[in-house]
Formats: C-alpha cells, structure tokens, sequence
C-alpha cells in the first residue's frame, strides 16, 4: 500500500474527530437529530480549518445507512464509499477548473435525476468563489428550489467574492483558525501514534507557523519526521519556519521596553544573520506587545491569550515596564512597519529604523503629561505674580495670536518688584471711583507686558467695577474682538496687573457695550505715560511754563512698532511651528 501523509492519514472522520469548530459541528449535529436539514450550506474560513472535511461527514451522516443520523458505522458500504471518494451521489467539484456555465448546465441536468442508491444527491463544490458571474446566476433557480433529493454544500477561503443572492440562499458557517493550543495537542497524539518523539518547544512552534491552520501543522510534522527522524527538537522547526525563538523574542522585547538600542540592534542583526524571515519576526513582536497589553489591562487574565507556560513568565516581568500609553504607542510604530514592510528595498533597515522609534515611542511622554507639568510650573511661577497664563491642549488653532516673547517675559521677571509704599500710593492714585484713571493706568500696565494685547483693549472702554469685577466693553464695530482677547491667558493677565494696583482677587468680564458719549476723545487725549521723554526735546532753558501745548497726536500713548515679517520669522514662533507641525493663518496686531 503507498505512504499516506498525516494531512490524509489522520483526517477526521465524524463529526466528534473534528478539532477546534465545535460551533459547526453541534449546530449540524442539532439539525440532524431535530430534522432541520436546509437545502443548501456555505462553509468559510481560512485554509486547512476543516470546511471540505465537515462537508464530507456531514454527507456521510445524511447518505449513511438508516440515515440521516450521526453515530453512523464506520464500516457501512455508503460511509465507506464516500471516504474513499468513489460514492456515486456524493459529486465533489473543484470550483476552480468548472466555473462556467456549461458546467453549470450540466449539473442542472443530472440534479434532476434520483440518487442511485442513497437518501439524497449530495453536491460539495470547492472554492465556490472562483465561478463565473454568469455560472452564479446559472445556478441561481436550482439552488433556491432544488429537488428534494438534492444537497448543495459550497466551501470556499473568500466569501466575499460570492453574489449576495446565492448567500442569501445557503446556511452560513464561517469556521475560525484553531487556537494554538489545540494544534500542540492535536499534533502530541499523533506524534504519540507514529511513535515520534517531539519536545513542547517545537510543538508550540509548529503551531506558532501553522498560523491556525491543522493542515498546515500536520504537513509541517510530516515534513520534519522525514529531515529529523523519530526525534524532533525546536531547532528544527525553527529552521524550517525561519522563525525567531521564543527566548529570542523575548530578548528583543525586553530591549526595546529598557530603552537599550545597543542590545536591540545587536538582536536583529544576529537574527537576519540566521536567515530568519523579518516579516514573521515582525509580526511576533506584534503579537507580543499586543499580549503584553491584553495582560495588563485584564489584569493578568490569561483567558484572553494564548501563550506558552514558558511566556506567562515573561508577560508577567516585562508588563511592569511600561504602562497601557507606551505599549499602545509601541504597537502603532510596529502596524505601521508590517504595513510598509511588503513594499521596502530594504527589510533589515526598515526593521531597525521600527525598533529606534518603538524605543522613542516607549519614553515619549504624551502630550496631556506635558501640559499638566506646563500648567503648574506656570502656575507656580503666576504666584509670583509674573502673570504667565495657563497652557490649555484645547486652545483654539485657526489663528496664532502673538504671545509675549521671552524677552520682555524674563526683562518683567527680572525686573525688581515695586516696593509696599510704591503698591499702595499706586493704590491710591487711581481709587476705584476714578473709573477711567484706573482703566489708563491698567491699559499701560499691560502694553508693558504684552504690547499685542493692549492692541485690543485700546478700542475697548471700562463699564463697572464693583464687588472686584471689572467689566470691559467693545463697541459693536468691535464686537470681533471679544473672541480673540476674551481667554484665560488674557484673564489672568489682568487680574495679575489689578492686583499690582492694589485690586486683588479681581475678576474680569467681556461684554458688547457701546462706549459712553466722547469716551474715545478722552482716552485720545488723556496723558500718556511717554509724555516725560517727549518733553526733553524741548530746550534745558525753556520754562515749564512756556512750554509749547504737545499736539493731540503727540498726548497719545505712544504706538509700538510691529512688524509682520518680524514676527513670523521669530526663533521662538519659527520652533513652536516646527514642533507642532502647524501653519501661522492670520497675524493681527
């Protein structure tokens, strides 16, 4: 008798044999037994699952002998037939080399005709998606109404290039890849019976190149029985696989989580030297760091993975090196290599460019962390009563309003505090009634600090202050500035300068307010704090008296120069470009 290879050899025979699909399994069982048997069935799932073996049990259990029934004997003439593939009303077709619609036709013809010795004409048809568009609609009436001898039973690895309308007319079940643990099994047993023996190492890795396929483990193992004997060792499934240890997975990952570029790179090289395939390297460091992050967020529920003993260990250590944000990250920088890895001259480099960054991703600090630590560094340095406004990540985008530079910022810093008797005759030179004093002296406390945001506030008029909020109006011509200073950097601001003044704890308030009549004439004409270095260009000898009236231009607080230009190629606003990768829309000065 010829060798028969363990795929065949060991091929399950009923329903009870078939490993890993007991969702089908019982369900058609359940049917038999119920006497719900549809007409049509529609079997998916990836290659080597068990769909053309389910098929063929379930026909035996149909076509068997007092049928249909399934605890059916294995040494009925019917069952025997139709294992050894020679049953004359069980038809198996290859979808592939009869997918036109002659074929199709011919089929249609003989459904008609009885079974010649069975309960029911039994038709499984292979990789049913490779039939024509023309072959689909030619079978489409026969397989809605069939002949109530007939049995259509399809398989196929893509079900998305089925029609709708012939998916609508079958039972679906979609068959999922065996969980690796029941391959190491499946493969013990038979190794046991061929009298093999193979270590738990090499189990696993069969299993771990199988990828959820039993045929392709039972193919593998038959392989490496003819190379290795009756003695398989991890090594030699490794080599055959090209694939990477687990020890040495490990090793890498432990790399990249402490941060040691040396060791990774070193890890990777000695891998490449060894012939092993990168992209199936690539995709257990995937699969790792996803396992190390299920383990940390359940908490160590090892229901949710499927891992060795051996990697329980090392989920264990190495989950505490990192938090959920850092393996999140890892597992992006990862995808987004096994994306590009198909299309790139050069695997080995793109690999070790991959682990440099997962290494940066691991000690990248996010973005919510570096705002809270601005805030309370800011908020420790506003104490001080520098007045630096909070840094919000929701701060609007559209435009990018001029801040302070860090000059004038660290030139008011450093600047030497006005003493307790400068506060209070300050205090005292502008009382809270003298309303539109308290507004100059505020308007010139800010331009000092923030000549951008004075801007604003000079077509702006006090309303009221009263109970330590301080209302500020905008005409309606100016009612658009509301959006652009009404913030709470700008807050701040002024609460900061009010409190200089003696007004502590003061709040702000914007509001659309018309100003009062010839409030605009008066602030024009109001004396501005410049006035002092206008008058030295008067002669030493002249007389303050005899001085000659400035022009009302002149009594203005004086204009401070901006240049856009200047503006937009500041270092400082040049690099918050750059490291926000954002676009200056709009300069308003």
């Amino acid at each position: 008798m010829s060798y028969q290879v363990i795929a065949r050899k060991y091929r399950p025979q009923r329903f009870a044999d078939v490993v890993g699909q007991e969702h089908v399994t019982q369900t058609l069982a359940n049917a038999i037994a119920q006497k719900r048997i549809a007409h049509a069935y529609l079997f998916c799932g990836p290659r080597g699952t068990g769909k053309t073996t389910i098929a063929r049990i379930f026909a035996k259990c149909l076509n068997c002998t007092g049928g249909p029934k399934i605890d059916f004997d294995d040494s009925d003439t019917r069952v025997q037939e139709i294992t050894d593939g020679r049953a004359l009303d069980v038809l198996e077709i290859d979808g592939a080399s009869n997918n036109g619609v002659e074929q199709v036709r011919e089929l249609r013809e003989t459904c008609k005709y009885a079974p010649a010795n069975s309960t029911y004409k039994i038709y499984i048809i292979d990789e049913v998606h490779m039939l024509s568009t023309a072959a689909f609609n030619a079978l489409l009436k026969t397989l809605e109404e069939p002949p109530a001898h007939v049995k259509f039973m399809f398989a196929t690895t893509d079900p998305e290039k089925v029609l709708p309308t012939i998916l609508s007319r079958c039972q679906r079940f979609d068959l999922r890849r065996i969980p690796s643990a029941l391959i190491t099994k499946h493969l013990a047993e038979i190794a046991g019976k061929e009298n093999v023996t193979i270590d738990a190492a090499a189990l696993h890795a069969i299993a771990r190149g199988a990828d959820g396929g039993m045929r392709d483990a039972e193919s593998t193992l038959d392989q490496l029985i003819s190379f290795c004997g009756d003695k398989i060792e991890e090594p030699d499934v490794l080599s055959m696989f090209g694939l990477a240890a687990q020890n040495q997975i490990l090793k890498l990952s432990h790399a990249v989580l402490a941060g040691e570029i040396s060791v990774a790179l070193t890890q990777l090289d000695e891998l490449a030297r060894g012939g092993k395939d990168l992209g199936r390297l690539l995709g257990d460091l995937l699969n790792h760091f996803r396992n190390l992050l299920i383990y940390q967020v359940s908490k160590g529920d090892l229901n949710l993975l499927e891992v060795s003993e051996a990697e329980v260990a090392a989920l264990k250590e190495q989950s505490a090196l990192a938090g959920t944000d850092a393996f999140t990250r890892i597992l992006e920088v990862l995808a987004d290599a096994e994306l590009r890895l198909r299309d790139a001259a050069s695997k080995k480099i793109l690999l070790e460019v991959s682990l440099l960054r997962a290494i940066e991703a691991r000690n990248a600090m996010p973005l919510d962390a570096v705002l809270r630590q601005l805030n309370q560094l800011r908020g420790q340095s506003g104490s001080s009563g520098t007045g630096v406004p909070p840094v919000s990540a929701s701060a609007p985008t559209r435009t990018i309003s001029p801040a302070p530079t860090a000059t004038p910022v660290h030139k008011t810093v450093a600047a030497p505090s006005p003493s307790a008797p400068a506060v209070q005759a300050a205090a005292a030179a502008a009382p809270v009634g003298d309303l539109a004093e308290l507004w100059h002296q505020l308007v010139d406390a800010i331009g000092r600090v923030s000549p951008f945001t004075r801007g604003y506030l000079i077509d702006a008029h006090p309303v009221s202050f009263e109970k330590s909020v301080l209302v500020i109006g905008f005409d309606p011509e100016f009612e658009d500035h509301l959006g652009l200073v009404d913030n709470s950097r700008n807050h701040a601001l002024l609460a900061t300068k009010l409190a200089e003044m003696g007004h502590a704890n003061a709040m702000i308030k914007f509001i659309k307010a018309e100003a009062p009549a010839g409030w605009h004439q008066k602030a024009a004409a109001a004396p501005a704090p410049t006035a002092p270095a206008a008058t030295k260009a008067a002669p030493a000898t002249a007389k303050p008296a005899e001085a000659a009236p400035a022009p009302a231009a002149e009594k203005k607080s004086a204009p401070v120069p901006f240049n856009k230009d200047d503006f937009k190629n500041d270092p400082l606003i040049q690099k918050a470009l750059e490291i926000f990768k954002g676009t200056i829309v709009e300069v308003r000065a």
